[in-house]
């Protein structure tokens, strides 16, 4: 028996349900659902996404069965309308559209009015009485189809539309005479036939099937590929195709078209809330052809009169069915429908796509009417949409001038005078200067700068490079590897691909959510992260088991994630504080130095500076966990390259330039990311995490002694790749902790342990865990040492990866599963095989993105740690994980 490819609906039966959308498609499923529910839905049928799928598998071949079961659908529908596909005397008129199983709005294509030809217009304007609507269909109907279906560019047919206007002296289509439209249907016509080299098909069956054949063409053309990417839309679930018999809006006065939603989209207000046009096709609404005036008397700017004054039937009905819609799909919803001759029919109804705001208010003020309870509140918000409400971000009535445009690396919208410099972002934020610190791309050494600034643009590294990282963990604003600008640090400029300069001191605007670059300052709006925000998140919590930490190294980014609920940190980078103006200087001379002792004087110097550190982040962190790096970075990042700065620091350590340059070079790495640093700079250098193990000992039993604060401080050993190396890093640790507990004489728990980076250290973790009290993955470098892909560089090839399909994601911002994924798995099942009781977490960046904290989620690790403005969305993203997988 073959399979069913067709499915039918009409006169308050169908074949399908709502919840078959996989099958047929969102449209698809709302259409039958909303015939079986009694609702005015001209019939039609469902051609199933698995007829795509095999169209695609069978070098577009459609299966053998579906010509007949279209048939058989079609002779339904002719019964149902009393009319006749094909008819010059009675003809029945369709619409083709295309129903993926997820919302792509305006991504695919459609053609109305089909079925037209010099023979079923007579027909039409028999049945209809007015020969300029009929005509007024077929010129719109060889319009669309000459483009859809045929490839002809549309402004061909629609310069001639304006040529006609121009000569007749009128501004609207709906001006043009009933014989204007059948002259532009001859002349569209012939334009066609000039153009393609073949005539305009006349056979309303041929029409159908290019139709058809179109639809699902589209599913493959670039803007529907570049939206689910973007959606992580799978390219297997195909789309559906619904023909359905055609309603007109275009018929007169006392017919129209529009759009609306159940709710207004942008705000989430209960307020019905769309446009519709008198004397239209759907199509006018969406085109913005016309000015459309609104639904009702509470929009819009009055000069248009709405819908409740001029069909306040319609209108009423209007009100009772979106209501109804609301109601059955407990959810806000975007509608199509289109009055003939004051009959209102629903054409389609989908659950309406909603900004952050919107998407929190509608949700709650749901379960709060009794629609949905918490768990579907929580459900409605997704994760990734939150970035939205954490940052300011950019009045939207607001004009702007995109300038260039490069990665949204760390949202928020910010502007400031350009710099060029960490330095000047520093000296101006002094004065009280808000600044955009513009760098080719920025390194440690800028972090000053970088948290002085308002935000920071970068013309090279990918969405984890150093800036977006940094970026993300500070809450600053970034757009990255923005490769439309070319950075002249001689000059304190910096051009885009249009030729446009911007000298230091111009005023830009930068948009981290859209990744945007724009001339100038244009206003923002702060977020509000109250009531209604904190009613959700206060439900999300109560739904995941996965803890959620933040990556924070100063007091102030631990208060931030604090307030958004972190619940420890994860990742404390001790580096970041080395780079302070006042202790620079004595970390160089420590690196400097020729021996143990003078490395020990220098550090002597560093040692009250980084227990001042501990000690603020301790206060703001009072009785949660915090997970403190030791040194990590190779030390030639420290250093100064420039001859005046080596100058400088000779003269304070009596030495020559000379002697000094010569020592600056020989710490020279030609791969830093493989050399020496990390755990391997503890072994040669000892004394250097002796230091930041007193720092942080002596700031814990100061806090327990003075304050009486509950302190366990987590000590984590970066870049083990080795057992041994963990062993020795251990054993020193323990030795100069408990020397400073024994010194104060308090009781301080505290926990040493490593960061899973390498492959090896994954591989071996059975072995590892015997020296280590928790496992914090660090997924960025597990990544770069898994795939041998350096982050920063990466940028410039990766997107070619992720559009060909070689990748799914990059690999930096959604965990890569398959691989990089299974040795964190492998890691937790041997680490635990060891230690039963061995505390699990990922601190890299992947720990704030939604679908790498729910895979976190599925392999039972017990935290995730991320930047202080991703903690909302990975407390959400647990919630889905836990939710989803309870159902």
């Amino acid at each position: 028996m073959a399979a069913k490819y067709v499915y039918f609906f009409g006169e308050g039966k169908a074949e399908g349900r709502g919840d078959m959308k996989n099958l047929l498609g969102g449209k698809g499923a709302n259409l039958a659902d909303m015939t079986s529910i009694g609702l005015p839905v001209p019939p039609g049928f469902t051609l199933t996404t698995e007829v795509c799928t095999e169209f695609y598998k069978n070098n577009r071949e459609y299966p053998a069965a579906l010509k007949g079961q279209v048939e058989e659908a079609l002779g339904q529908m002719e019964r149902l309308m009393n009319k006749k596909f094909g008819d010059a005397q009675n003809p029945l008129l369709v619409s083709v559209r295309s129903g993926a199983r997820a919302s792509m709005p305006g991504m695919m294509d459609t053609v109305l009015n089909l079925g037209l030809n010099d023979d079923t217009i007579q027909g039409v304007i028999a049945q209809s009485g007015d020969k300029r609507f009929a005509y007024d269909s077929y010129r719109r109907f060889i319009q669309m189809y000459s483009n859809v279906v045929m490839g002809m560019k549309g402004e061909l047919l629609e310069d001639i539309l304006e040529d006609m206007k121009e000569e007749k002296g009128v501004h609207e289509d709906t001006e043009l005479s009933a014989e204007d439209l059948k002259k532009l249907v001859t002349l569209f016509k012939d334009k066609v036939k000039e153009t393609l080299g073949r005539d305009f098909p006349s056979d309303p069956h041929e029409q159908l099937w290019g139709a058809i054949g179109a639809v699902f063409g589209s599913w493959m053309n670039q803007r529907a590929i570049t939206y689910r990417r973007l959606n992580n839309i799978p390219a297997e679930w195909g789309t559906a195709v619904n023909v359905q018999s055609m309603v007109f809006g275009n018929m007169g006065n006392d017919c129209a078209t529009g759009v609306a939603f159940t709710r207004n989209p942008s705000t989430g207000e209960k307020v019905f809330y769309g446009e519709f046009l008198v004397n239209a096709q759907g199509e006018d609404v969406v085109a913005g052809i016309r000015t459309p005036q609104p639904i009702n008397k509470g929009q819009g700017d009055g000069s248009l009169p709405s819908m409740e004054e001029v069909m306040p039937e319609s209108y009423a009905q209007l009100m009772k069915i979106q209501q109804t819609l609301e109601k059955h799909y407990k959810d806000m919803q975007d509608i199509e429908f289109t009055i003939e001759k004051g009959k209102l029919y629903m054409l389609q109804t989908r659950n309406g796509k909603r900004t952050a705001h919107a998407a929190v208010k509608i949700a709650v003020d749901m379960e709060k009417e009794g629609l949905i309870d918490e768990q579907t509140a929580v459900l409605r918000v997704e994760p990734s949409q939150l970035d939205q409400l954490l940052h300011p971000s950019l009045d939207p009535k607001a004009p702007r001038t995109v300038i260039a445009k490069g990665l949204p690396a760390s949202p928020g919208a910010v502007n400031g005078e350009v710099v060029f410099s960490a330095d000047d972002a520093e000296d101006a934020a002094r004065i009280g200067l808000k600044v955009i610190l513009v760098r080719i791309e920025t390194s440690p050494e800028d972090i000053h700068g970088m948290h002085a600034a308002q935000g920071i643009l970068t013309a090279r590294g990918g969405m984890t490079s150093h800036a977006a990282v940094v970026a993300r963990g500070m809450g600053k604003c970034c757009v990255a590897g923005c490769g439309d600008i070319k950075v002249d640090y001689t000059k304190q400029e910096f051009t885009t691909r249009n030729g446009q300069l911007i000298k230091k001191g111009d005023v830009i605007t930068l948009d981290g959510s859209t990744g945007e670059v724009m001339l100038g300052a244009v206003p923002t709006v702060s977020p509000e992260l109250t009531g209604d925000f904190a009613l959700l998140m206060k439900w999300v919590d109560k739904f995941r088991r996965l803890r959620v930490r933040t990556n924070a190294d100063t007091p102030q980014d631990s208060k931030v994630a604090r307030e958004f609920g972190a619940e420890g940190i994860g990742l404390c980078r001790t580096e970041h504080m080395f780079f302070d103006a006042e202790r620079i200087m004595a970390v160089r001379e420590m690196i400097l130095a020729e021996d143990v002792d003078g490395r020990r004087k220098a550090l002597a110097k560093i040692l009250p500076m980084q227990k001042g550190d501990f000690k603020g982040i301790f206060r703001e962190m009072k009785g949660l966990p915090v997970t403190i790096r030791l040194l990590d970075p190779p030390l030639h990042e420290f250093l100064p390259h420039k001859d005046e700065e080596i100058a400088e620091i000779a003269k304070v350590m009596g030495v020559t330039a000379s002697v000094l340059k010569a020592k600056v070079e020989s710490l020279h790495e030609f791969n830093p990311m493989l050399g020496h640093r990390g755990c391997r700079l503890g072994i040669t250098y000892p004394e250097i995490y002796d230091m930041q193990v007193q720092a942080i000992m002596e700031a814990a039993c100061e806090l327990v002694k003075e304050e009486g604060f509950e302190i366990v401080p987590e000590i984590m050993i970066p870049l083990v790749g080795l057992v041994k190396e963990l062993e020795i890093m251990r054993e020193n640790a323990v030795r100069v902790a408990d020397e400073v507990i024994e010194r104060y004489g308090v009781s301080v728990t505290y926990l040493i342990g490593t960061m899973i980076e390498l492959p090896r250290a994954a591989l071996t973790a059975d072995e590892v865990a015997t020296q280590a009290d928790f496992f914090s993955f660090g997924t960025n470098d597990l990544t770069q040492t898994t795939f041998g892909l350096s982050r920063d560089d990466s940028g410039k090839f990766l997107p070619f990866y992720i559009e060909k399909d070689i990748l799914p994601n990059d690999p930096f911002v959604t965990i890569d599963q398959s691989g990089v994924g299974e040795l964190v798995r492998m890691g937790c099942e041997k680490g635990r095989k060891t230690r039963p009781d061995i505390k699990l977490g990922i601190c890299g960046e992947h720990g704030g993105d939604p679908q790498s904290v729910t895979f976190c989620h599925d392999i039972g690790l017990d935290y995730v740690s991320c930047s202080p403005y991703r903690v909302p969305v990975a407390r959400l993203a647990a919630a889905h994980a836990a939710l989803k997988q309870g159902k």
